[in-house]
């Protein structure tokens, strides 16, 4: 099962899974920010996308579910915003280069073996002056958090997204704590935030 059949597969049968409102951190970070160029890479059913819309934003967002993209239209458009939905493999998309104020990148799922050039295709896309934000779960989660995925090959530390995003320069790289109270979890989850912008 390729990995559009599995995420397809996953939002046909759990509805929404994150919720209507945006990331805690995206909202954080990304709030009062000037109207801008966002590139939405991995945005699932559209929730910080859309948000970003509202806030007046011009933005693109890219997932591999085209089953999450067009809920995510649907949303959008009973929301009353406009914003471009791409339904697309990110190991083979190519965004335009040096065209983006902000790429975000919200506990995007990468493999060790497209990671490091998925990361270098985001740092290529971004104009001069532009950032990339990546909020991900901690590697520290595996064992002393709630949630996440299972898996430590797609989870993140600091040293990692530094070398990643050695061509930038790092505005913040940080572990931070998410509360996380569901029906069938309550607790801390353990995430890392990491702003790089590109300076030339």
């Amino acid at each position: 099962m390729t990995q559009r059949e599995l995420w397809n597969e996953r939002y046909r049968e759990r509805g929404t899974l994150w919720g209507a409102a945006p990331n805690v951190f995206v909202a954080d970070r990304l709030g009062g920010l000037e109207p801008s160029r966002i590139l939405d890479l991995g945005c699932g059913q559209g929730r910080n996308a859309i948000w970003m819309a509202q806030q007046g934003h011009t933005v693109t967002a890219v997932d591999v579910s085209d089953v999450a993209t067009a809920q995510a239209a649907k949303i959008a458009e009973e929301a009353g915003v406009e914003l471009e939905f791409i339904a697309a493999d990110l190991n083979t998309w190519q965004p335009p280069e040096a065209l983006f104020d902000v790429v975000l990148l919200a506990y995007m799922q990468a493999p060790p073996d497209t990671r490091q050039t998925l990361h270098a295709k985001v740092a290529r896309a971004l104009a001069v002056g532009g950032r990339v934000v990546v909020i991900a779960h901690h590697r520290e989660n595996l064992d002393h958090g709630v949630g996440g995925p299972p898996m430590p090959e797609v989870l993140f530390d600091e040293d990692m997204l530094a070398a990643d995003f050695a061509g930038l320069e790092v505005i913040e790289n940080t572990r931070v704590l998410r509360h996380v109270d569901k029906e069938d979890v309550t607790g801390d989850a353990i995430d890392i935030v990491f702003i790089g912008r590109r300076v030339a």
